[in-house]
């Protein structure tokens, strides 16, 4: 029996097909549903440096000029998706996200068959696009997250994608799809223990590494006021004491813990507030910090108080 012919097919000819609020492209006769790209309230608030990095990845100088890959790396909470979706607002093109899982299937990154009931006993096939294929045909940035976490059988089918072809080859709709030329795309991907060694071949095609690490006690303080912005001012410099004092001791705590912490602290002073009562922001932290990190990581806050006490 002979192999069904594969239709090759550039993302930039489809016809986008609008109906019921959702977007649908035609390849050979077959429908196939678009995922929709986020709209979220993430702005980088840290390093330029790295956002400059990231625009001069996906830049290109004209026709034949190709975007990179790079995987954005570094501890889990420092901000890697945010700054992958925020340079990808910048761009204004759509932006839409990848959760990568240890049992993602290659499927799963292409395209899915679904049966959908349309009655007591009739059902219909419809065609799910994975974001990442969304991305390419909308021309948009997929921000695949935590790419070492998938295996390696789901990566092999990304190859072509991810080298000059810049092309998916799906069975379930038995077609070849060139990527928009807008299309671009970023892996974030954690530095931890629970994560897979990515085959050769696929990190070869991710370039360059661009590193996230912890920013710095000024940068800290920013992103901890652009997020919460209801919170007491000394609450959120008492946190970004912590975290410097806890990056000197090389602990791996990030800005999201940061935000955990001055976010509960708030909460507790407010509460109190509403309550008739006053509460030391000082103590709040302390309290914020025991119950989110544990009791000994209190130390350092105790320090930073103890410290401006004793002055």
């Amino acid at each position: 029996m002979s192999e069904k012919k594969k239709n090759s097919v550039n993302a930039e000819d489809l016809e986008i097909l609008g109906e019921e609020g959702k977007q649908y492209v035609e390849i050979d006769g077959v429908k196939i549903r678009l995922a929709r790209p986020m709209d979220l309230p993430f702005k980088w608030v840290g390093n330029r440096k790295l956002v400059d990095q990231m625009k001069s990845c996906w830049f290109t100088a004209g026709p034949g000029d190709l975007p990179m890959s790079p995987r954005l790396v570094g501890k889990p909470g420092t901000g890697k998706t945010v700054l992958a979706y925020s340079v990808g607002k910048m761009m204004e093109v759509p932006v839409f996200f990848f959760q990568a899982t240890s049992d993602t299937r290659p499927n799963d990154v292409l395209i899915n068959t679904v049966i959908i009931e349309t009655g007591a006993e009739t059902s219909k096939v419809e065609y799910f696009a994975s974001t990442l294929i969304s991305a390419m045909i909308l021309g948009g940035v997929c921000v695949f997250d935590e790419g070492n976490r998938m295996q390696e059988k789901a990566w092999a089918s990304l190859a072509p994608l991810l080298d000059s072809r810049r092309y998916i080859e799906s069975i379930e709709v038995g077609c070849l799809i060139k990527a928009h030329p807008n299309f671009r795309f970023v892996s974030t991907m954690n530095d931890d223990a629970s994560c897979f060694e990515l085959p050769e071949y696929i990190k070869s095609r991710l370039q360059p590494t661009i590193m996230v690490d912890n920013p710095d006690r000024s940068e800290e303080r920013r992103i901890l006021e652009a997020n919460l912005p209801h919170t007491a001012p000394i609450i959120l410099d008492y946190v970004a004491d912590f975290l410097e004092l806890a990056h000197r001791a090389d602990e791996r705590y990030t800005v999201r813990e940061g935000i955990h912490i001055a976010n509960y602290a708030g909460k507790l002073v407010n509460y109190e507030a509403e309550c008739g009562r006053e509460m030391d922001p000082g103590d709040a932290v302390i309290i914020s910090v025991e119950q989110i990190l544990g009791v000994r990581q209190a130390r350092y806050i105790k320090r930073v108080l103890w410290e401006e006490r004793a002055a």
